[in-house]
Order: C-alpha cells, then sequence, then structure tokens
C-alpha cells in the first residue's frame, strides 16, 4: 500500500503539468500514487496526463464536471490508498524533500495535518510586486503560513497534507466553498481537536497571479467566502478578517468628510488621519520591497487592491448570510 497519495485538481494546465508530475516520479518516497483531477480543461492537460498515466500505474486521471477544487478533492479521498494525503498545486514548484519533510513532521510532531509557509515567488514585475506583498504584516496581518521563519501550530497552512484516517471524523471538503475551501476544513478540524503544524522546512514556491485585475478577483473570492467560514466555524474569528472591510468603508466615506468641509477643526483633522496614515503605511512597504523600482512602483496599487478588493468582497459576503 502507498505511503503517500498525492492529489493534484487542475484546469488547463498544459503549461505546468509537466513539472508537477515530472517532480511527483523523481521525488522520495518512491512509495507513492498521484490522483490528478481534471475539471474539464481545454487545452492539452488531459492528453499530457493521460500519456503518463499509461506508463506509470500509480498515476490516475479523475474527470471533475464540476469544475471546482472541493468537489474534486471529495471525489479522490476515499480512493486513497495511502496512510497521508498530500495535496499539490500546478502553480507551485516545489522543493525535492517536500514528501520526505512532510512525512518527517508527521512522525516527529504527532499532527493531524501538515504543511509549510506560501512562499510566492514571481518572474514579472507585477508577480514579484504581489509576491512580497502577500508577505508582508502590511499586507497580510498576522497569518502565519505566509511567512516563512515560524514553525509550530497553526490555524492553517499551504495547500495541506492529511491524515487519512482524520476524514472518519471531521468528514470531506464543504462544496459550498468554491474558494476557502482548505481555511474551512482547517479551521473546522481544528475545533474538533485536531492539531495543524507549520514546518518552514516544507518548501515549495507559488507563482502569484499575473495581472492586477485577476488578483483583485482572487482577493474579492476570498473575502466573499470568508464570512461563511467564520460564521460555520465561529471561533476562527481574527481581528485582520475585519480590518478590510473597515478599511473599504472608511474609503467609500472619506470623500464626504473632505467634502464636509471642515478643514480646520480637530475633528476634520481626526477624521483624515487614518487616511494619511494607510498611504503613509503604502509607500513605507512599497518602497522597502527589494525587488526592483518596477516592483516598488505597482506594490504602491497592489496593497490597496489586496485590502479593498478583499474588504469589499467580505462585506459582499456578509450580505449573502445574513
Amino acid at each position: 500500500m502507498a505511503t503517500v497519495s498525492v492529489v493534484c485538481p487542475v484546469f488547463n494546465e498544459e503549461l505546468f503539468i509537466d513539472a508537477v508530475i515530472q517532480f511527483f516520479l523523481a521525488a522520495e518516497p518512491i512509495d507513492k500514487e498521484l490522483y490528478i483531477i481534471d475539471g474539464g480543461s481545454t487545452d492539452k492537460t488531459v492528453e499530457i496526463v493521460k500519456q503518463y498515466a499509461e506508463a506509470h500505474t500509480n498515476i490516475r486521471l479523475i474527470h471533475n464536471p464540476e469544475k471546482y477544487v472541493p468537489q474534486a478533492l471529495n471525489k479522490v479521498i476515499p480512493l486513497c490508498k495511502g496512510t497521508y494525503i498530500v495535496r499539490l498545486d500546478a502553480h507551485t514548484e516545489y522543493d525535492a524533500s517536500y514528501f520526505t519533510e512532510i512525512l518527517e513532521t508527521f512522525e516527529r510532531t504527532g499532527a493531524s495535518i501538515v504543511g509549510g509557509p506560501m512562499r510566492a515567488i514571481g518572474v514579472s514585475s507585477t508577480q514579484k510586486a504581489i509576491a512580497y506583498a502577500t508577505s508582508t504584516p502590511f499586507g497580510v496581518g498576522d497569518s502565519s503560513f505566509h511567512y516563512d521563519n515560524i514553525e509550530g501550530e497553526a490555524e492553517s497552512v499551504y495547500l495541506g497534507a492529511w491524515k487519512k484516517s482524520i476524514f472518519e471524523k471531521t468528514g470531506l471538503f464543504d462544496e459550498k466553498f468554491v474558494r476557502n475551501q482548505d481555511d474551512e476544513f482547517h479551521y473546522r478540524a481544528k475545533a474538533m481537536g485536531f492539531n495543524i503544524w507549520l514546518n518552514p522546512k516544507i518548501k515549495s514556491y507559488y507563482h502569484p497571479r499575473s495581472t492586477l485585475r485577476m488578483l483583485w478577483k482572487q482577493y474579492y473570492q476570498y473575502g466573499l467566502y470568508k464570512p461563511m467560514v467564520l460564521s460555520k466555524i465561529k471561533n476562527s474569528m481574527r481581528l485582520r478578517h475585519f480590518i478590510p472591510s473597515l478599511l473599504f468603508l472608511y474609503m467609500l466615506v472619506s470623500p464626504f468628510i473632505v467634502a464636509a468641509g471642515f478643514w480646520y477643526s480637530v475633528l476634520f483633522l481626526t477624521l483624515l488621519l487614518p487616511m494619511v496614515l494607510y498611504w503613509v503605511l503604502d509607500f513605507f512597504y512599497s518602497f522597502k520591497c527589494q525587488k526592483g523600482a518596477a516592483s516598488q512602483i505597482k506594490c504602491l496599487i497592489v496593497f490597496p487592491i489586496l485590502h479593498l478588493s478583499y474588504g469589499s468582497g467580505f462585506l459582499r459576503g456578509i450580505l449573502k448570510i445574513v
């Protein structure tokens, strides 16, 4: 029986899927299996996977007509033969020791869920700006799995690896969550007493969105589904979840504050102070970026996009559940 079952949901990943499979074949341990779950790709993804599946009996292609990640995971988890299930993402590069570090962490800590931090890397100046911004306190708050120097118990990890046995008690992924399904599952597992361990030696490198428009859409959806997660797992609420929506509301009313014209009053200065502070922090963290002048300039836009897209999505998500 395989020690490790590897699962990878995909959609139109012809540019990346070959590297993922090559990594799987080369990495230790040898005793493992791979399930690639395709969500209806229209490019050559399925053709590439079929070629590998014909040559390797431990690689299987599963079709997912429902398209989304939670349905994909739920289709293959019952099929997995391994003691441990490891999720991969096609837009991520993995260190050669990825699987062995996961197994070592399970054995050393006794945790039920383990994983590493989200290390974002980029090729273009936009990707580099996003990678930097999402690894700063100003960008993402105190979310520990965005930092690569922290080890210990955590609320969540990037992608994640799970003892298969825990699904008997937790159940599978909640298919309502097109986004944030990993957060919801990890929060639910933690609330049930299963411990989650973050280990920076579990190394992977995530490629962020390549355009600002795609970034806005991504973080809007993160915000949109987060209130559903928090309403389901109430003890997972943290202050950082609410700050972007408060910022979004403040940005909406700030023009009216200016238009009110209390130019020299203490009230006006007090109301305007958060706006000034926000842009000071934006400039400070943007020009602290060490990824080149173009990325520094783009950071000035990336930080507000992260905050305002998430914040507006979060407010919309609240309206959907009330």
